[in-house]
């Protein structure tokens, strides 16, 4: 397994990190325990999560993900080989059930929700502590176009970050991310940082896969000068990249057979690059997922990419990836496809 420095912090994660927004809906205690158990000892030391997981995300259910890390945590007592990462939620109505449905990215709660991370994580420090959405409004979750509201009212990034200094000052956070970020985002969030003497982003946390090469066209050039690499979640397309949907199948327990809102990945365009992408990589001896994995891990802007999984067997394919060169002659082909059909599912 190799390992990629975080941002400017001299701290090695692995390339392939583990996330986990399965465990607690998809995935029971024990089988989110054998797959951190198998990730640990194929050499990820990266662990991914959020307050809100699992998801598709419900009351219900909040937080379970993190308890499960937790009781891991405790039982297997190897705090001290992992770079543990979750997230505070930003706005949005869709979260009735999370501090009063008034969610923002503020003292108050920013303060709240890393207790609670804590707490169910059973750790005394979140070594990546990571905004999961902007408070603003702007394009992000698949919006291409941005639409302006001068009459807005959100949280200020200098407010958000001078919160996050107070909890590194602390020692309850270590390091400090972004997530589903635009350009000016994290350029002002770092712009904030420098002027002010906060916490520096280490990483931007946003979706990046053969299908979505969205963060190419402005943010791969921050990422790199800026040395804040990309965290790449959904590098399989919700496991579309993988085959298992092809021609329309719903494979039972699936993530888009059990929840009908994940269709990001599914229009008919992102269905025909797909199965091009699926065909070059059997065509060549390949798994697809492994392909679509390598793909992505051989980007210079990226730090890992979060791989989940429901099933061991599905883990233990992605695993494979991590050793995987793609040669020259292919990275052509599948460029030629994505100019063929650019950016299908952003």
């Amino acid at each position: 397994m190799h390992h990629r420095q975080l941002g400017r912090t001299g701290i090695a994660v692995s390339v392939l990190g583990l996330g986990t927004m399965t465990f607690g809906e998809q995935n029971t205690e024990a089988e989110a325990h054998a797959q951190l158990d198998r990730a640990l000892a194929a050499g990820i030391n990266f662990i991914d999560t959020a307050e809100i997981y699992p998801v598709p995300p419900r009351a219900e259910t909040y937080g379970r993900t993190e308890c499960f890390i937790g009781s891991w945590l405790r039982s297997r007592r190897c705090r001290d080989r992992l770079v543990l990462a979750t997230k505070v939620a930003g706005p949005g109505d869709w979260l009735p059930y999370l501090r009063g449905g008034h969610n923002r990215l503020n003292r108050a709660n920013i303060e709240a929700a890393v207790e609670g991370s804590l707490q169910r994580l059973q750790t005394d420090v979140i070594d990546l502590y990571q905004l999961h959405w902007p408070d603003r409004h702007t394009n992000f979750f698949g919006k291409l176009g941005y639409a302006h509201d001068p009459a807005e009212r959100s949280v200020a990034l200098l407010e958000t970050f001078q919160v996050l200094a107070d909890l590194v000052r602390a020692g309850k956070i270590r390091q400090v991310g972004v997530s589903n970020e635009t350009p000016w985002g994290l350029m002002r969030a770092l712009q904030i940082a420098e002027a002010e003497g906060l916490p520096r982003p280490v990483a931007i946390q946003n979706p990046y896969n053969l299908l979505n090469r969205t963060f190419e066209i402005g943010l791969a050039e921050v990422a790199l000068r800026e040395d804040c690499g990309l965290l790449a979640y959904s590098p399989l397309a919700f496991g579309v990249l993988s085959g298992k949907y092809l021609g329309g199948a719903r494979p039972p327990g699936a993530r888009l057979t059990l929840f009908q809102r994940f269709q990001r990945y599914s229009n008919p365009q992102g269905q025909k690059a797909a199965a091009a992408y699926i065909d070059l990589a059997r065509r060549w001896g390949l798994d697809p997922a492994q392909m679509a994995l390598a793909w992505v891990c051989n980007q210079p802007f990226v730090t890992a990419a979060l791989i989940g999984a429901t099933r061991l067997e599905q883990l233990e394919t992605d695993l494979d990836s991590a050793d995987l060169r793609l040669p020259a002659e292919l990275l052509a082909a599948i460029e030629q496809i994505h100019q063929g059909q650019p950016n299908p599912c952003p």
